[in-house]
């Protein structure tokens, strides 16, 4: 097959336009930093206590009763914070901690049972999460 100039000219733009967007999506992917799971500081208050109580299930921790969520002071549209607390079936304090950062689009958890953290950091709580990886 012979190419002449214009189809080469042609061929050429075609791959050249095909690596800038194959570019540009993989600086969007690298670049996007994730997905903020609670874009919200009512979703982050509301979906805590059960998604809390689902994770320590899986860590075989069982709750007296349902885990109790408050905002914490200063939290903000951008900084969201959230706290949960309650008691194991054994009378052991639990303490959840939830966060939301709308720049760096990452919720984060941590749980405390007696003092002690169970998890620490997690961008995702609950069984689903477990499932993800396993």
């Amino acid at each position: 097959m012979v190419m002449n100039r214009k189809k080469a000219l042609i061929l050429g733009s075609a791959v050249l336009f095909v690596l800038l967007v194959a570019g540009g999506a993989a600086w969007l992917l690298v670049t996007s930093g994730g997905e903020l799971t609670y874009k919200t500081q009512a979703a982050l208050r509301k979906a805590m206590p059960a998604k809390a109580a689902d994770e320590l299930s899986v860590r075989g921790v069982n709750l007296r009763s349902p885990l109790k969520c408050e905002d914490l002071p200063g939290w903000t549209r951008k900084s969201m914070r959230v706290s949960c607390t309650g008691t194991t079936a054994d009378n052991k304090q639990v303490k959840v901690l939830g966060s939301g950062e709308q720049e760096a689009k990452r919720n984060y958890f941590t749980i405390l049972v007696d003092g002690r953290p169970v998890v620490e950091n997690a961008q995702c709580l609950g069984a689903s999460c477990h499932k993800k990886s396993g």
